[in-house]
């Protein structure tokens, strides 16, 4: 314990230190920046000797407390920043450390700590310790020998004072930035300790940056990062991405940027909205935010390598686009036009026939393109002046600039930057049109991973990007070509682009990938994905009966409004007036359909769906369909229809995951149904008729009906069926093995479908009443049929809610079901037996037929 005489002594001190310090002057070293509050003193006598002793050592600019440089405010922000590596350099500092006077002073207000000094010597104590610490490491480390000092400065941020939570919180700041005492910190609770303090309700900016500074250090490691990444932290500390202080706003984004390096955080860190604060923050050029910025692109940077992530990081408005290098845009020629063109290569309707003397006229319109009374939709003004900022960037050399720094200079692990889709589209193409083949491959990448929805592919194809896509299919690099072609895929997803995107010509380029043997399956299957989009034989079977716009390209096409997609207007695609090209007879060759045949007998099932409807397209283009019949396409047929995954047997599937087990039989029955209309459209043809095994096929269908294909892919199957079995003659419905079969495997479980999923009860009464009718006509094993799908549950809670018309075919159903004992202990755990007394108890015209139905069961 201390003499009397030590708060005197120490109050002197701290007074005679305040009078080296002006007021509102901050202290600031090694790019830390500290505030001093102006501090209450109080008067004490203090003994000639110890004045006189103080005196000769405390007035002097060697003093321990004049070690700190006075400064004004400078711009540069604490943070993360190891101290071990900033040692001060003065000698003046170096030989006052080893003082054995500087030592003394550090233990004497350490232990003015404690709890049992009064609570104004307590905070000037802790003000001193915070303004000694600022010296550097070896400061830090003079006061880190005295064990407990940790403890007793973490207990001050409990202080109801701000300028003793500002100066405990403050040295904190200092001891967290060395390494050796990071999990020092973190142990004795000051994690916990900060996150109450910041979570009073009001607090002065000067307590909350200095507190988040010394999270911010914590943050730098990994193992400390994920005990912050927590419920209490994480809503503080987006609340503070808000503050009106600049240095709150800096010191919550480089947390936040710290916590996104662990893949750990990642998912807690979204659920607790992450990725619209930091988006927003990006998105706001505020003056004076540039580390903010910095710190929340590194956040969404790390967050965006996680695929999910990265769709919602889209969706708020922010498109990734790869850094490629100043030198690659040196290639950049700009086309210069007569008369300006819309970035899609639309030319703008010209008001006059002659044009003026110098340009002026074609020049004024440029300018003013986002002019209100220009009748020009807002996603194509958008898309014009994203190309006219990126280009005059690309000109002036200043593309890809960051604070003064090229990205692409700045870490390798900088990939990629985030830029708003405004920006992010427009750059993305321009890179496109650029001679760096690996350029044009990550930019058509990037295009692929953007085209998330409808807004977005409209954007890239406003943009230009489709006309610059499809000119370099004709790339002989092979990761040019595959990545353009993923790109084109992803946007022809829409239908209303894919109209657009077969007037570019796309039909050749694609023929030619399928005839090419040394394409890769990833290739491959990109080109039939866009072939089977444009190609697609129900769009081809509409056209023959609807004399309209196909390809979904209707006008009037709804506007679809988005906050994070300025405009809201996606464009009106019905203006687009591309007839089809004469390239789709290029399909009509037996040198395409050949591949298209090999493609049917490989094992994967996605390919030959694509394939075969291909192929059907052809077969409704081609009504001879001898090109077609030409090739020997019942061997590829007999490939699909003898799928691998339905052979498995039950020993075969313990080493397999449901899931994906799952996963692969429906594959194989979407791949089956697509062959199956293709072969009930080729039975139309009496020549392929007369070739073909009927009874080999028919088989096979049979067998598949009884598989566990999903139910939507039995429909074609069962039609097909019907049309096989057409030709051998007709026969009585009861009779014919294939008409009952479908009924059991096909159209009793697609009823029972109905029942258990539909909304409608008009739909629940047409499938209850068919299937009845089914029932009544004595189908062997329908009843079984129904209790193995489930539809009991289904039959009681529509008998319970349904019309009288419902009700009637219900009871009659379930009267059926319940002449089988193994069917009573379901039908009565479907809740059956108080739903048919309440019938029978309000005399309902179907109170007969219920009371049958209870006499059966054993209640």
């Amino acid at each position: 314990m201390l003499g009397s005489t030590v708060p005197a002594t120490f109050n002197l001190k701290v007074s005679l230190m305040s009078q080296l310090t002006p007021q509102n002057t901050h202290l600031g070293f090694n790019g830390v920046e500290t505030r001093v509050p102006r501090r209450r003193r109080r008067p004490k006598v203090v003994p000639y000797l110890a004045y006189h002793h103080l005196q000769h050592h405390s007035l002097e600019p060697r003093s321990v407390f004049c070690r700190i440089v006075l400064t004004r405010v400078s711009n540069d922000g604490g943070g993360a920043v190891d101290a071990s590596a900033q040692q001060p350099t003065s000698p003046d500092i170096e030989e006052l450390n080893s003082s054995s006077l500087g030592d003394g002073y550090v233990s004497l207000f350490v232990r003015m700590l404690g709890l049992d000094n009064d609570s104004l010597d307590r905070e000037q104590a802790i003000v001193a310790l915070w303004k000694y610490s600022l010296g550097g490491k070896k400061y830090v480390d003079a006061i880190m020998q005295f064990p407990g000092c940790i403890n007793l400065t973490i207990n001050l941020l409990r202080s109801e004072s701000n300028s003793t939570c500002e100066a405990a919180a403050g040295l904190l700041r200092s001891v967290s930035l060395v390494n050796l005492y990071k999990d020092l910190v973190a142990e004795s609770g000051a994690i916990e300790e900060i996150t109450g303090l910041l979570s009073r309700p009001s607090l002065t900016p000067e307590v909350k940056e200095q507190s988040l500074c010394t999270l911010w250090n914590l943050s730098v490691d990994e193992k400390i990062g994920v005990r912050i990444a927590n419920p209490d932290i994480l809503p503080i500390l987006f609340k503070s991405l808000d503050d009106e202080d600049i240095k709150v706003k800096e010191a919550a984004g480089g947390i936040l940027a710290n916590l996104a390096l662990c893949q750990v955080n990642h998912k807690i860190m979204v659920e607790l909205g992450a990725l619209p604060k930091l988006a927003k923050l990006l998105k706001n050029n505020v003056e004076g935010s540039k580390v903010i910025r910095k710190e929340a692109r590194n956040a969404l940077l790390e967050l965006s390598k996680d695929e999910y992530y990265r769709i919602l990081i889209i969706e708020e408005g922010l498109v990734p686009v790869p850094l490629i290098g100043a030198a690659a845009y040196k290639s950049f020629r700009p086309g210069l036009h007569s008369w300006p063109r819309l970035p899609d290569g639309t030319e703008l309707e010209r008001t006059s026939k002659t044009p003026s003397r110098f340009g002026a006229s074609e020049l004024l319109l440029g300018l003013n393109i986002d002019d209100k009374n220009v009748n020009i939709e807002e996603v194509k003004v958008n898309a014009i002046i994203g190309r006219a900022q990126q280009q005059f960037l690309a000109r002036i050399g200043a593309i890809e600039m960051e604070d003064g720094k090229r990205e692409s200079e700045l870490p390798s692990s900088w990939q990629f930057t985030l830029l708003p889709w405004v920006d992010g589209v427009a750059r993305l193409v321009l890179i496109l049109e650029l001679e760096d083949e690996l350029a044009i491959s990550r930019a058509a990448e990037s295009i692929a991973d953007a085209s998330i929805n409808e807004e977005m592919r409209i954007a890239f194809k406003e943009a230009g990007a489709v006309k610059n896509l499809v000119r370099l299919l004709d790339s002989k690099n092979q990761d040019v070509k595959l990545s353009v072609t993923q790109a084109l895929e992803r946007l022809s997803i829409s239908n209303g682009l894919c109209q657009v995107i077969e007037a570019e010509d796309i039909i050749d380029p694609l023929i030619f990938n399928l005839r090419c043997p040394d394409t890769s399956h990833n290739l491959m299957q990109k080109t039939l994905d866009i072939l089977a989009r444009i190609l697609d034989p129900s769009k081809e079977m509409r056209s023959k009966f609807y004399d309209g716009p196909v390809n979904g390209l209707n006008k009037g096409l709804d506007e679809r409004n988005s906050s994070n997609f300025p405009g809201g207007k996606t464009g009106d695609l019905a203006e687009i007036d591309t007839p089809k090209t004469n390239t789709r007879k290029n399909v009509l060759d037996s040198a395409v359909i050949g591949p298209l045949v090999e493609i049917l007998k490989t094992p994967t099932p996605n390919l030959q769906r694509k394939a075969a409807s291909i192929l059907e397209f052809i077969a409704i283009t081609n009504p001879a369909m001898d090109m077609v019949i030409s090739v020997d396409i019942e061997s590829g047929l007999d490939a699909i229809f003898q799928q691998n995954v339905l052979k498995d047997k039950d020993s075969d599937l313990e080493g397999k995951e449901p899931e994906r087990y799952a996963l692969e039989v429906e594959e194989a029955g979407l791949a089956i149904s697509a062959a199956s209309r293709l072969l009930t459209k080729l039975l139309d043809s009496q020549q392929f008729c007369r070739n073909i095994d009927a009874s080999h096929f028919t088989k096979l269908l049979r067998d598949i009906l009884k598989s566990s294909i999903p139910l939507h892919c039995k429909d074609w199957i069962a039609a097909c069926l019907v049309k096989l079995s057409s030709l051998s003659g007709p026969k009585p419905n009861l009779e014919d093995p294939i008409n009952m079969e479908i009924t059991l495997y096909e159209t009793i479980p697609r009823l029972i479908e109905q029942l258990k999923t539909s909304s409608s009860l008009k739909t629940k009464e047409a499938a209850v009443v068919e299937l009845n009718r089914i029932i009544s006509e004595g189908v062997v094993d329908s009843t079984q049929a129904v209790a193995s799908e489930g539809g009991i549950f289904a039959l009681v809670k529509l008998i319970e809610e349904g019309s009288e018309r419902a009700v009637e075919a219900g009871l009659a159903i379930l009267y059926n079901l319940s002449m089988d004992s193994e069917n009573h202990m379901e039908i009565i755990a479907a809740g059956a037996v108080l739903v048919l007394r309440r019938i029978v108890l309000s005399q309902r015209p179907q109170w007969t037929r219920a009371l049958h139905v209870l006499r059966t069961l054993p209640t």
